[in-house]
């Protein structure tokens, strides 16, 4: 057939229509704007060969470093190895962090020919540290590929793309991770509906976003993501966050039509991220490629510079808190160093079990300790000036009873500051509230584990009222997102709580500080950091900590020294 120069990894009888050819032969085009008009058009769409011959002509003409291998490199490596059956028992690297390979409609031997790429990709490609999408990409050029060598070019040209403002391939674990934060932000603003729908039945919603690009690259029936590609080879990244976006939208219409509305219950994470997973594999059944593209594209004030600035917003904040690298956290313990570690209310194991607490991202940190009232003294305002500009932080506090609780606090003390003199609350759900004797508990925001209350539509704008006297001023003040703070969706005012008693994380002022509010406040100390009172509150919805009233013996507050900087 005349598809074969360019089909030789293909199963034709799973391509269906993609098999036979019809439409244009030729494309006599240089224009970008006529090229992207093609594309959305699927002017090539319909002509396997002549596809083929545009995804070359576009990967070829992208701005590259001045080194990128091409074939011949690829041919020079394998030497006699190309001539051999490849074996696809070939592990992929790490760095695609257990990304499968999918098949699409390979052959079954083309398979073993994808991980051999992949692999010669990784050797070349030194400076990759995660890049879950490759096996996706180098699974779609193989189908337009000539031989191993031509695909190899080809994905070594989209991973060297160094033309200014332009990504296509996500190749560490920070882009990685500030593109599913991006992802979240437009989630939020775009497909407020579907949104609020993941926020109200999974545990942790980035949790379910992380896998936003899977959802593109590796879900997709081929049939829709060749479309996808089509233009994603022309337009760029945006692309992919514009098809995701749609996804999300249409999944949530197949939830509300299959439960007879949004259906609001309560799943673990992993869960909602299978039963999109599943939508996605089966959509071909409800939404062809076309419908598809045109929900994408159909969202309006969606552009390529809103999303560079979130990115990039959104990598700043995770490079202040030093979360540039993967954290697997099942292999890391933390590594307390013996001259350097020192507390005289917690122990090195005692410090290890809290560190089992934190999130993930923090894991690889040290402890640092800041601020201890047995040197520092009892001063609210010295805590103040040696907490403030670090976050997150560990309060520690030991009762004169013996009691040791304390509290993991997401935000910097500086921000208690914007709500001037008013005694206001912030941060965020990350926070928890902890006991360690005499026995050990945490404690963590009430709507991880009860997403139910993630369900009005209303945003609480109060102040706070210390020691739990509910009043109508009592509730959250939310201030202005601080320039490098954390991504916007995962706060608290996009949770859309039904109550303003369930967000109340922190406050501070002149006179006290306060952890968790509403019915009651988990921490309370003076301004003395001597008197102190615990209680149950409904953020947490936490027994009380220690003795009702109590006196604090010690208080200190440790810092997260990132372990990775030189």
């Amino acid at each position: 057939m005349a598809e074969e120069d360019y089909g030789s990894f293909v199963d034709w009888n799973q391509m269906g229509d993609l098999a036979k050819s019809s439409g244009p032969t030729k494309v006599d085009c240089q224009d970008l704007k006529e090229f992207k008009q093609m594309a959305r058009q699927g002017y090539w769409a319909k002509n396997h060969k002549l596809r083929a011959q545009v995804y070359q002509q576009l990967i070829k003409a992208i701005p590259c470093r001045t080194v990128t291998p091409d074939a011949e490199v690829y041919r020079d490596i394998m030497g006699n190895a190309a001539t051999k059956k490849p074996s696809s028992h070939i592990p992929l690297p790490e760095f695609v962090d257990g990304s499968p390979l999918p098949r699409y409609c390979l052959k079954t031997e083309a398979v073993a020919s994808a991980h051999q790429i992949i692999n010669c990709v990784a050797g070349q490609f030194p400076d990759i540290s995660h890049c879950p999408s490759l096996p996706a990409v180098t699974s779609l050029l193989l189908h337009f590929s000539v031989d191993e060598a031509q695909c190899f070019e080809l994905v070594s040209r989209m991973l060297a793309c160094n033309e200014p403002g332009k990504r296509l391939v996500d190749q560490t674990f920070l882009a990685y991770e500030s593109s599913c934060m991006t992802f979240g932000d437009l989630a939020n603003k775009y497909c407020t509906a579907a949104h609020k729908m993941i926020v109200a039945t999974a545990q942790d919603v980035l949790e379910v976003y992380s896998d936003w690009q899977r959802w593109v690259l590796g879900d997709l029936p081929f049939s829709h993501m060749v479309r996808v590609l089509d233009i994603y080879l022309v337009e760029g990244y945006k692309v992919l966050f514009r098809v995701a976006i749609a996804l999300l939208k249409f999944y949530r219409k197949h939830k509300a039509e299959a439960q007879g509305g949004p259906g609001n219950q309560q799943q673990d994470s992993s869960k909602v991220k299978e039963d999109i997973q599943a939508f996605v594999k089966g959509i071909a059944s409800t939404v062809t490629p076309e419908k598809l593209l045109e929900k994408a594209f159909s969202i309006r004030m969606f552009s390529r510079k809103e999303i560079t600035l979130l990115q990039l917003t959104n990598e700043k904040s995770l490079q202040q808190k030093g979360i540039t690298v993967k954290q697997k956290r099942r292999n890391v313990q933390l590594a307390l160093n013996p001259d350097t570690f020192s507390s005289e209310i917690v122990s090195a194991k005692e410090m290890r079990d809290i560190w089992s607490w934190i999130p993930e991202r923090f894991a690889l940190c040290q402890p640092q300790l800041l601020f201890t009232t047995s040197t520092h003294g009892c001063s609210l305002t010295r805590f103040y000036s040696h907490c403030e500009g670090y976050e997150p932080t560990l309060l520690l506090i030991r009762t004169t009873d013996g009691d040791v609780c304390g509290a993991f606090l997401s935000t910097d003390w500086e921000e208690r500051k914007r709500g001037g003199n008013k005694l206001s609350f912030f941060g965020t759900g990350e926070c928890f509230v902890f006991r360690l004797k005499p026995e050990m508990e945490r404690f963590e925001w009430v709507v991880i584990r009860h997403p139910e209350l993630a369900s009005s539509n209303k945003t609480q704008e109060d102040t706070a009222s210390p020691e739990g006297q509910n009043s109508d001023n009592n509730g959250l003040q939310q201030p202005e997102k601080p320039a490098g703070g954390l991504s916007p969706f995962l706060s608290a005012r996009h949770f859309n709580l039904n109550s303003k008693n369930t967000s109340m994380f922190m406050a501070g002022n002149f006179d006290s500080i306060i952890v968790g509010g509403g019915d009651g406040n988990a921490l309370y100390i003076d301004s003395e950091l001597n008197h102190g009172r615990a209680g149950r509150c409904a953020t947490f919805d936490n027994p009380p900590l220690c003795a009702e009233s109590f006196q604090v013996a010690l208080l200190e507050v440790w810092g997260f020294q990132d372990a990775m900087a030189s």
